[in-house]
């Protein structure tokens, strides 16, 4: 659906519609009732990137037709979260009447976050020189009298940070408040509500529980640091490198001491837990030394592969969070030979399209 045809009043019925798709697409394995817990109807979205089209003396920002292909103009982005459609606007009109800031602006990127910081990303198909960087060190001291806000300059093979290149999102869970980093042009839950409250929904189950956790695909602590008074020890694993990094400062700015982040693909870490294979990023980790009673798993949309699918099945309890209902059924279909689903959840992560994000927490069967 465009951004700009959105109708709030049909998010019920729309969700009605996907709940019950989704639930049909497991009606063959042995599934409790799903929980749904429901997005806002707007203003849901913490990031977006618009094209920026250049016609005459105008510039606007502009999205595609995902059927048609075709452009259309954006200048209030319904998804997006109040902060995005306000620097939306104070941006253009910054940049509009300044030739060095407008010429060959290709794309704008907006991450914001609940607690109220942003990052602006203005990305050209033209060199950056230092007469871009003396007016977009103005621009960033003209916004910050209304906004917390931190600006980057991309361009080929150039990357430009007048500050820094990161938010700082803040959750409450359990009634801790948990701060992360959050690093331009990494991964990042797009629906902050939505994410509070898969940590929330994690964090009840994680209670229940004890020994140790292992998460794998860990992104920058998002389950991790949440989920760390919950258990004796957590060793999390990542493979990109900047979220290893956000990840590790996350760590430290908490305050936790009980997290341990090691940068290794699942499938090294299925090697290295099966077979006793060497992994450089894993070598200060015995993994013998710890009493792991539940793996929490956050794949990309692809979901487990084989050897990843046998390793989660080692483990007496699994989370399984999912935003594709399509291969986490498949992987169900090999797990609950062995494990039984304790709790279904379903979270409106994306509204107003056919995706949504399953949390499952299922338990080995007899024990």
């Amino acid at each position: 659906m465009r951004a700009d045809q959105i109708d709030v009043a049909q998010y019920q019925a729309l969700l009605k519609e996907k709940i019950a798709e989704t639930e049909a697409g497991f009606s063959s394995l042995a599934m409790p009732q799903a929980n749904v817990v429901e997005s806002p109807e707007s203003g849901y979205r913490l990031r977006a990137e618009f094209r920026v089209w250049h016609q005459d003396d105008d510039s606007f920002y502009i999205m595609f037709d995902p059927q048609t292909k075709e452009k259309y103009r954006v200048d209030h982005y319904i998804p997006g979260s109040t902060l995005i459609n306000e620097l939306m606007e104070a941006v253009r009109e910054a940049f509009l009447p300044n030739e060095i800031l407008r010429r060959k602006l290709y794309q704008v990127d907006f991450l914001t976050t609940l607690s109220g910081e942003a990052l602006v990303s203005l990305i050209y198909h033209k060199p950056l020189d230092a007469h871009w960087v003396a007016e977009a060190t103005e621009l960033k001291e003209q916004l910050n009298e209304k906004f917390n806000l931190n600006l980057i300059g991309r361009a080929r093979k150039q990357k430009i940070n007048i500050d820094q290149d990161h938010v700082t999102e803040v959750f409450n869970v359990n009634g801790r408040d948990l701060s992360y980093k959050q690093i331009e042009n990494t991964f990042t839950q797009p629906n902050g509500i939505i994410n509070k409250a898969m940590l929330g929904w994690a964090h009840q189950i994680s209670q229940t529980l004890s020994g140790d956790l292992l998460e794998l695909y860990c992104g920058n602590g998002n389950f991790s640091l949440a989920l760390a008074d919950c258990f004796d020890h957590v060793i999390a694993t990542e493979i990109a490198k900047p979220s290893v990094k956000a990840a590790v400062e996350n760590i430290a700015n908490n305050g936790i001491t009980n997290v341990t982040i090691g940068q290794a693909s699942a499938e090294d870490f299925a090697a290295a837990y099966f077979d006793g294979k060497s992994v450089k990023s894993l070598k200060d980790i015995e993994l013998s030394d710890y009493n792991f009673s539940i793996i929490l798993v956050d794949p990309p949309r692809a979901g487990l592969d084989q050897k990843a699918t046998e390793l989660v099945q080692k483990f007496d309890n699994i989370l399984y969070i999912s935003c594709n209902p399509e291969t986490l059924k498949t992987n169900l279909e090999t797990i609950t030979q062995t494990h039984q689903v304790m709790d279904f959840t379903l979270f409106d992560q994306f509204p107003y399209t056919h995706h949504i994000e399953s949390g499952v927490w299922l338990k080995r069967k007899g024990s």
